[in-house]
């Protein structure tokens, strides 16, 4: 298991589990319309490379696209599925980016040849039920006076939105890492990672050796108690997992060693590096507004604050600056 924070693990495991058409298949079939989910050829599902995430939203979320013949013919039907970890009531409007942006790339790569339909689901990792309307047209204010005349200008399509607060742990149904998968983001939301419905050692078996370690590694990451998750790693007796639960437990307990020794130089070159950031700012603009520096001082990404220091040596305005935090 690699060591230091797991980068979006949210999405990371989601796209791990939920990469292989299978499991794709398995649990989009349930969440379309069964008229045409009974037309699909779910066996030919195929993941699509690439992503059609908006810059602006790629450090939170994730999406998976799939294509699939409908009813036997050669046009394709197109699944957008889409992960979400934060309520969006306008989560529609960035869909209709990403199905306005793979439909340009079906007439750039396609000239000529009808757009495919795209049917858009959305996973809703939440603990509570959020108060989302699946239909892009509520987004519009029209004067009720007006409705009837004006909504035939405003476009209008819907999503399927599945929330994992409404489905109780024993009736998410799936191929088994796709069940592992959903409980454990079910679980992430209500402090339930240990519980039996997530720690099913029959379960665990069926699934993949890859997905069993970003399993664990996603537990390890998340805000469990370390001890109990490595009783939990040392108490499997299935043949297939123990040396496999070993070997990850020994890391564990290895990275637990060196964890202290670790986040010490990592937050002292956290502290330079603001100041570097900072420094720059004042030697260049002197006099700075009071909450910029506690901005810069509040960042705790490395990366991001190389990024800012290079942006304090070359920005021409300290409003600049600002609009790059």
């Amino acid at each position: 298991m690699p060591e230091g924070p797991l980068h979006q693990p949210h999405d990371k495991l989601f796209k791990l589990g939920f990469s292989d058409p299978a499991t794709a298949a398995a649990f989009l079939r349930e969440h379309i319309p069964q008229a045409v989910s009974e037309k699909v050829d779910w066996e030919g599902l195929t993941l699509e490379s690439g992503s059609f995430i908006d810059a602006r939203f790629r450090a939170h979320e994730s999406d998976l696209l799939f294509t699939v013949t409908l009813a036997g013919r050669d046009a394709r039907l197109y699944l957008l599925f889409e992960h979400q970890t934060a309520e969006d009531k306008t989560i529609a409007l960035r869909l209709l980016r990403y199905m306005v942006a793979i439909w340009e790339k079906h007439l750039a790569d396609s000239p000529g040849v009808p757009l495919p339909v795209i049917l858009p689901v959305v996973l809703a990792q939440n603990q509570r039920v959020w108060e989302i309307h699946p239909e892009f047209g509520v987004l519009f204010d029209l004067p009720e006076d007006l409705s009837a005349d004006l909504r035939a200008f405003v476009p209008h399509f819907t999503f399927r939105l599945v929330q994992l607060a409404q489905i109780p742990f024993e009736a998410i149904r799936g191929t088994p890492a796709g069940v592992v998968v959903l409980r454990t983001m079910k679980a992430e939301r209500s402090g339930k990672l240990l519980d039996d419905a997530v720690w099913d050692e029959a379960l665990l078996a069926k699934i993949p050796r890859a997905l069993f370690e970003a399993f664990v590694l996603y537990l390890s990451h998340a805000d469990v108690d370390s001890e109990a998750l490595k009783r939990n790693l040392t108490s499997i007796r299935t043949p297939e997992l123990r040396n496999t639960a070993m070997t990850l437990a020994q890391k564990l307990h290895q990275e637990g060693r060196q964890e202290g020794r670790q986040e010490g130089r990592q937050e002292g070159r956290l502290a330079v590096l603001r100041e570097y950031v900072v420094e720059e700012l004042g030697l260049r603009f002197r006099a700075l507004p009071p909450e910029l520096p506690d901005a810069v001082r509040a960042i705790n990404d490395e990366t991001k604050l190389k990024n800012l220091h290079r942006l304090a040596i070359r920005c021409a305005s300290v409003d600049e600056f600002a609009a790059g935090l």
